[in-house]
């Protein structure tokens, strides 16, 4: 297997994210839990995009995990990679997208990297440096408040400058409009000036072509999705891939549907209370998820209980006033690993009460579910929302199984009912 790109994304749910994203640039694409074991056989694909959970873990763990991605997908032939991020550039100021870019600069020996979190196509943009969430700077949005990575600067340069031992410069906008020529040009002039890292302004869908036409140039580039896209139609405009003609599909999976939600964005408690109308909605008591497993295994009990009539949903989610008074009680650390042990608790229980097609809200919630589960590897299927595909699980120990792993700010009012319809 020869790979036209590599990814290596920093948590479950933008793996989801990026490979939806490659899929529909005909890009065939396999998402895998980790890194792959030599026993995994895998199809013939053009791109792999390997899921970490390193996002909010101790930096050089992060940066451990990483390197190893990178060299795995170099021994597949994978010239380029891609270490895929949130797009609204979840990172405190001791990491991890600065240490692990160090890590990966270093071993590929590229001499200056595009950075770019930006998605117009989902309301992520980039300008002068900054990134907007829609029309507000990332430190006015809701991702000021959140839960483990919360953002208060939306100047990436001074972000990633805070994390990273490169200099970090600056491609703005009207470089970016003048074309790729002009682009490379900015970044020949950073990389003399010293500079490891630049910023990339992006606004508009075209923009991120140019990016990824000069971002495929290079051994590297760090970046959401968009930057995702811009790599993926370049490789396709220069015949490096023949695009495939759409989604992996496969035969019908039979059995029971449930989701869990674990996410503390104001999409998903929408999604969560719209659920209520049309689903068995059970909200889990967080204190007595600290408190041991009691509360786990009610809720299995409660969805054994109804799940045969229908799916249930179970949700650990809440808002941002509950979560901080949550952790102020327990610690945030403790808080955190609680809350996600406790739905990968659930989540075995409803797989071993025959669940086989599950929705799971939230990043660090889908981790450790998947984990939990132990899928090495997924395959692509039909969109749901923008962002988040049907994922059929590819050597799962209980057989066939279909996924869906939500980014918590992903999906329409009705993203639960919309998912379920397409799980089949």
């Amino acid at each position: 297997m020869t790979l036209a790109l590599g990814c290596i994304a920093d948590d479950y749910t933008g793996a989801s994210d990026l490979a939806n994203t490659l899929t529909r640039q005909g890009l065939r694409t396999v998402q895998t839990i980790g890194v792959p074991s030599d026993g995994l056989k895998l199809p013939e694909v053009d791109a792999v995009v390997v899921s970490l959970k390193s996002r909010s873990i101790e930096a050089g763990e992060a940066v451990a995990k990483s390197r190893d991605a990178e060299k795995w997908l170099r021994g597949r032939g994978a010239r380029h990679v891609l270490f895929k991020i949130c797009s609204t550039f979840d990172s405190t100021d001791a990491g991890n997208i600065g240490p692990v870019m160090d890590a990966l600069r270093a071993d590929c020996g590229e001499k200056i990297v595009l950075v770019t979190p930006a998605f117009p196509e989902t309301a992520r943009t980039v300008y002068q440096g900054n990134l907007f969430v829609g029309l507000v700077p990332l430190n006015e949005s809701p991702l000021k408040d959140h839960p483990l990575n919360p953002m208060h600067d939306s100047n990436l340069v001074r972000v990633l400058s805070r994390q990273s031992k490169a200099g970090v410069g600056l491609v703005n906008l009207a470089t970016l409009t003048r074309g790729a020529d002009a682009v490379r040009t900015r970044l020949a002039e950073l990389a003399g000036q010293g500079m490891g890292a630049a910023i990339i302004d992006a606004v508009f869908d075209p923009d991120l072509e140019t990016i990824g036409a000069v971002a495929a140039e290079h051994r590297l580039s760090v970046g959401a999705s968009g930057l995702g896209l811009g790599l993926a139609r370049a490789l396709v405009k220069s015949g490096k891939v023949k695009p495939a003609s759409g989604a992996a599909a496969g035969r019908a999976v039979e059995g029971l549907a449930a989701c869990l939600a674990g996410s503390c964005s104001q999409a998903t408690l929408q999604q969560i209370a719209n659920a209520e109308a049309v689903m068995p909605v059970l909200h889990l008591d967080p204190d007595r998820i600290v408190a041991g497993t009691e509360e786990a295994r009610r809720a299995v009990a409660w969805a054994v209980e109804r799940i045969r009539s229908g799916p249930v949903l179970i949700a650990s989610s809440a808002t941002p006033e509950e979560v901080a008074a949550l952790q102020s009680r327990h610690g945030r650390a403790k808080a955190g690993h609680a809350i996600e042990q406790a739905m990968a608790d659930i989540a075995e229980g409803l797989t071993n009460a025959g669940v086989r097609r599950l929705i799971v809200a939230g990043g660090e919630t889908s981790g450790a579910v998947v984990d939990r589960l132990r899928i090495p590897g997924f395959l692509v299927g039909e969109e749901i929302a923008a962002g988040v595909p049907v994922l059929r699980a590819v050597g799962a120990k209980d057989g066939e199984m279909l996924l869906a792993l939500k980014s918590g700010n992903f999906g329409g009012p009705q993203f639960f009912s919309d998912a379920l319809g397409l799980m089949h």
